[in-house]
């Protein structure tokens, strides 16, 4: 809290609805100057944001980055704000409160890890990859888009493995209790991680987002990137020079799915089409 008050953080319009959160409707409703011209702003949208960070990235989620990242506090929120808002995490957890005594508790526990996984990833690619210091409204609206661009392509998108695996947790998920469409979304937030690498190929490319994910996932699948990930991501690390270690090669890994898919769509076509036309140049050295 302190090292937010005494940084810029809180002066981003964007996160004047940690604001809105603060105070009850009818005062936002009946007083909406006072609100917005509150003496308490800056403080009030710290307190908003510190307590956000640390009920959804945990206790140890800043000094954590910090180790990870090098990258300060004010760096840290705002890139937490952008992934948290760029996802819509919010409602996403305030769905999963919801199926409180609905679902195994140990499910449920489970639900929140997963988001939280994603969280802390995404959060440090934003910190490494995207340029934060102009404001999180464009930002997040940009990227925002595009993860909803590379959800709603996941059901043409995905390779037939991914697919079946997907379809395959969503129904598991279901006859647990998890209500559509959440279930469904659930379901889908390991492939959902990917999709901020695919709006920078799309960035880069000037490709569609849908075109570049369909390719992403395909070549993803002719050089096994998925399990190599996974695989990576179920090692239990307890040093700190060991998560350093394995965050590096991860971070390795994705910085080659970036540079294979932007390869892959330099031509006309996509996905599948993409990469065995890539394949039949390249294919001896791949």
């Amino acid at each position: 809290y302190d090292d937010l008050l005494a940084s810029s953080v809180p002066d981003d319009p964007y996160l004047a609805r940690e604001l809105i959160r603060y105070f009850p409707r009818a005062v936002q409703e009946r007083f909406p100057d006072a609100v917005e011209t509150h003496r308490l702003r800056r403080e009030i949208i710290a307190t908003g944001l510190a307590n956000s960070m640390i009920n959804r990235g945990g206790p140890a989620f800043v000094a954590r980055l910090i180790d990870q990242t090098g990258a300060d506090v004010a760096t840290i929120a705002s890139a937490f704000a952008a992934v948290r808002d760029a996802y819509g995490m919010t409602a996403l957890n305030t769905e999963l409160d919801g199926l409180d005594n609905r679902i195994a508790g140990t499910l449920q526990l489970e639900l929140y890890a997963a988001i939280q996984d994603l969280l802390i990833d995404r959060v440090i690619w934003f910190i490494r990859n995207v340029d934060l210091s102009g404001g999180l409204a464009d930002v997040i609206a940009h990227h925002r888009a595009g993860i909803e661009a590379v959800a709603a392509s996941l059901d043409t998108a995905l390779p037939h493995d991914a697919a079946a695996h997907r379809q395959m947790r969503t129904g598991e998920l279901r006859a647990a209790g998890v209500p559509d469409p959440l279930a469904g979304v659930l379901a889908s937030l390991d492939h959902l991680a990917a999709a901020p690498d695919i709006v920078a190929v799309a960035d880069q490319t000037g490709r569609s987002v849908t075109d570049v994910a369909a390719t992403t996932f395909a070549a993803s699948a002719v050089f096994r990137l998925d399990q190599m990930k996974a695989a990576a991501r179920a090692i239990t690390v307890t040093d700190y020079f060991d998560r350093l270690a394995l965050d590096r090669a991860l971070d390795s890994i994705a910085d080659a799915e970036r540079r294979i898919a932007a390869d892959m769509v330099s031509g006309q076509a996509a996905g599948q089409a993409a990469v065995d036309a890539w394949m039949t140049v390249h294919g001896a050295r791949a």
